[in-house]
């Protein structure tokens, strides 16, 4: 049975949008070190539509071992409104939650989930998330907080670790409380 893994970088201020405008000075080789790790065990990417249109604009120009990597891997993309895709990816049909369910159920490695935004809040109410790897940023900036700030129940999480850069950055890897 495959894990999903989330990995979302955030801001001391709770802010997950525009992380290209934050992110940027911090990305060094402790940083794609740990992002290399997490892809090692990973086998496709599942993403909500903005993710998937910002990473497909965005990494499908790039090269390199990294970028050859995620343009190469299968993507998942949940989407209400989309009716094609490109990059190397495929719809979920039907009911998102139960096609998550059943890629969960396939052989084969991790699930790498990206961005945080409906799907993620949809993934968290129907406890298919394995793992969280929440990189806290040493910046505060202005913009859409995690999971949308409002209408979320408590959910409590078990700390698994935690890594911490030079740059400042702090991961925290946790996983929902059974």
């Amino acid at each position: 049975m495959r894990k999903i893994i989330e990995s979302t970088f955030v801001t001391l201020n709770g802010v997950i949008s525009n992380p290209q405008d934050y992110s940027g000075p911090y990305w060094d080789e402790e940083h794609f070190g740990y992002s290399g790790a997490l892809m090692a065990e990973t086998e496709a990417l599942l993403l909500g539509r903005l993710t998937y249109e910002g990473f497909a604009e965005a990494w499908s120009q790039r090269d390199g071992e990294m970028a050859d990597t995620f343009n190469k891997m299968p993507k998942y993309v949940a989407s209400r409104t989309l009716t094609e895709t490109t990059w190397n990816a495929k719809l979920l049909e039907g009911d998102t939650v139960e096609a998550i369910r059943e890629l969960k159920q396939q052989d084969g490695g991790n699930l790498l989930k990206f961005g945080t935004g409906s799907l993620s809040k949809t993934l968290l109410e129907n406890k298919l998330v394995d793992e969280y790897h929440f990189w806290v940023f040493p910046v505060l900036a202005d913009g859409e907080t995690m999971f949308g700030g409002q209408g979320l129940d408590i959910h409590h999480l078990d700390l698994l670790g935690t890594t911490t850069f030079k740059s400042g950055i702090v991961v925290h890897k946790l996983a929902p409380k059974a």
